[in-house]
């Protein structure tokens, strides 16, 4: 360390310890340390969120999640006129991350969420449309992609197509195909999604 720091620590060590001793209380001690750490915002400190539309089976379609090797999670559920919603589950925390909304509508969900992972590469399939519980095919189809911390996605939407029926995912997680019969959709790690409205 040089000998300049040294002296602005030594005289902010000095100042503090005055400053206690007259009485006023302080937020830092001589080293530049927090004394009383402020707690973190945005950490994995809430609890899993479910959809609010109603479903009369055993298992509601308007969620989903999966486990990754590592022991995270990631979950995401429909909100009845708002959307999809996300959340990552950290075992270390043991927690959840706040909900976060990562595509905003107010049309009607429909054909439930599709989660798929490898090689820290999760992909995700969702849809909505107008009607979509009378029968009427999707009008919005989204796919969405994260690695590493899993807390940015990559999105695209195609609009008046019947929805993607899977993700796969290489081996190195790199690249990701969303197939719906001859229709590919690709995604890398190093371009992304082609250009769409939603970037």
């Amino acid at each position: 360390m040089r000998k300049t720091a040294v002296g602005s620590m030594v005289t902010g060590t000095v100042a503090v310890a005055v400053l206690v001793a007259c009485g006023q209380s302080v937020a830092r001690t001589g080293d530049n340390t927090q004394a009383h750490a402020a707690p973190k915002t945005g950490g994995h400190t809430y609890k899993l969120q479910h959809s609010d539309i109603h479903w009369s089976g055993s298992k509601t379609p308007f969620e989903s999640q999966i486990k990754l090797p590592d022991g995270r999670r990631v979950a995401m559920h429909y909100l009845e006129k708002k959307g999809l919603y996300v959340q990552d589950y950290s075992p270390k925390a043991r927690g959840w991350s706040k909900p976060k909304n990562i595509y905003r509508t107010k049309t009607d969900a429909c054909q439930g969420i599709h989660l798929k992972h490898r090689a820290g590469t999760v992909a995700a399939i969702a849809d909505w449309a107008t009607y979509c519980a009378d029968g009427e095919p999707p009008q919005e189809s989204l796919a969405a992609v994260a690695t590493g911390r899993l807390t940015k996605w990559d999105r695209h939407l195609t609009k008046g197509f019947d929805g993607w029926a899977k993700a796969d995912i290489t081996k190195n997680g790199k690249q990701v195909t969303f197939k719906y019969h001859s229709d590919r959709l690709k995604w890398t790690k190093a371009k992304g999604f082609p250009k769409n409205p939603l970037d």
